[in-house]
């Protein structure tokens, strides 16, 4: 069992982000016979997802969607991959848009070194 705050390190998140989850419905700590919240290794692998899901842009909203789906039981399986599955495609989507700008990047950093080894000052910020 882990205290809010061991929680807090561990997964290098904020007691107050812990809190929030909560308040959401996201997730739900056991008490301890002081009414300290406790939180299992269960927890700890279901944070690490919401985290993930975070990372990759997921509104809150989805999330706690998706944990009452999980809550509700194995006949909410099929919403809970119709919501992974679109929130795939949106990632996918993400990734195809950063690795247009990577390029981008890529190309205006080379231009500009060209650019530059040749004793050149004139700004191509506005260049394609």
């Amino acid at each position: 069992m882990y205290t809010i705050s061991e929680v807090s390190k561990l997964l290098e998140i904020t007691t107050y982000t812990l809190r929030y989850y909560e308040k959401e419905g996201i997730v739900a700590p056991l008490r301890n016979a002081n009414g300290e919240r406790v939180y299992d290794d269960t927890h700890l692998a279901w944070l690490r997802f919401v985290l993930r899901l975070k990372q990759t842009q997921m509104p809150i909203s989805q999330i706690r969607q998706y944990a009452q789906l999980y809550l509700e039981g194995e006949h909410t399986s099929q919403a809970r991959l119709n919501l992974l599955e679109d929130h795939r495609s949106s990632v996918q989507d993400q990734i195809r848009h950063l690795t247009e700008t990577e390029k981008m990047l890529n190309d205006k950093i080379a231009n500009y070194k060209v650019f530059i080894s040749k004793g050149n000052t004139l700004d191509l910020s506005m260049d394609d």
